[in-house]
C-alpha cells in the first residue's frame, strides 16, 4: 500500500520511534500503552492511501484494528497483570541502553535489507523498512525479556511488522491479510493472558528463566 503522503509517513515514523521507545522502557504499563499506540498508527497506515477514497472494507478493518490494537488487547495485558500481581518492572536480560543501541543496529539493517527486497511497484519503501524493523524488534524483545507480558508486547510488535508487510507487498487485498492475522493475535494474546495468570498462581512468579529450572 502506498503511504507516501504525509499521514502515512508520519505514522510509519512514530512505529519506528514507538518501538525504539519500548527497548528503552522498564514500565510494563509504559510497553502496554506503546503497543496500544502502535496498533492505532497501523489503522492510520490503512486508510493513508492516496490513490484512492478509503472503501467501506478498509474502514471496517481499521475500525477492528483500532478496537483490538488499541483497546482489547491492551485491556487484556493490564488484566493478566492486575490479575497475577505482576511487578511493574520488565526486566530484562540485557540493559535498556543496549538494548536501544540494538533496535538502532536492527533498524539500519532494515534499511539495508529492504533496498535489496523486490516488491511491488506500489509498495512503498519507507513501510518495508519499518514492517522489517517491527519484526526484527519483536524477535528481540521476545528473546530478551525476563517477565512473560514482556514476552507477549514482543510478539504484539512481531504481528504488527507480519501485518504492515502484508499490506506493503499485498495491498490490494489487505483485508483477507489483516483479518487473518487479528484473528492469530487475538487468540494468542487471550490464551497468553490466561496462561500467565495460571503460571504465577503455580509458582508465585512469570520469569520465564526461572521455569527453566523446573523438576518433576
Amino acid at each position: 500500500m502506498n503511504t507516501s503522503i504525509p499521514g502515512g509517513e508520519a505514522a510509519a515514523v512514530l512505529l519506528v520511534l514507538s518501538s525504539l521507545a519500548l527497548l528503552g522502557t522498564s514500565r510494563i504499563r509504559s510497553g502496554i500503552r506503546l503497543v496500544a499506540t502502535q496498533g492505532a498508527l497501523l489503522a492510520v497506515i490503512l486508510l493513508a492511501d492516496p490513490g484512492e477514497l478509503p472503501t467501506i472494507r478498509l474502514l471496517a478493518l481499521a475500525a477492528a484494528t483500532l478496537v483490538l490494537k488499541s483497546a482489547v488487547f491492551p485491556w487484556l495485558l493490564l488484566r493478566a497483570q492486575r490479575e497475577a500481581r505482576v511487578q511493574e518492572e520488565l526486566q530484562p536480560f540485557v540493559g535498556y541502553q543496549f538494548s536501544i543501541a540494538a533496535g538502532v543496529v536492527l533498524l539500519g539493517v532494515a534499511v539495508w535489507l529492504s533496498d535489496r527486497l523486490t516488491v511491488p511497484p506500489l509498495a512503498h519503501s519507507l513501510d518495508l523498512t519499518v514492517a522489517l524493523f517491527l519484526i526484527f524488534v519483536g524477535l528481540f524483545v521476545l528473546v530478551s525479556r525476563r517477565i512473560a507480558i514482556g514476552q507477549v508486547l514482543g510478539y504484539i510488535v512481531l504481528e504488527n511488522g507480519i501485518a504492515l508487510f502484508g499490506l506493503t507487498v499485498a495491498g490490494h487485498e489487505p483485508l483477507l491479510i489483516e483479518l487473518g492475522i487479528l484473528l492469530d493475535v487475538f487468540v494468542a494474546v487471550f490464551v497468553m493472558g490466561i496462561a500467565i495468570v495460571h503460571i504465577n498462581r503455580e509458582f508465585d512468579h512469570i520469569e520465564v528463566d526461572r521455569l527453566t529450572a523446573l523438576r518433576d
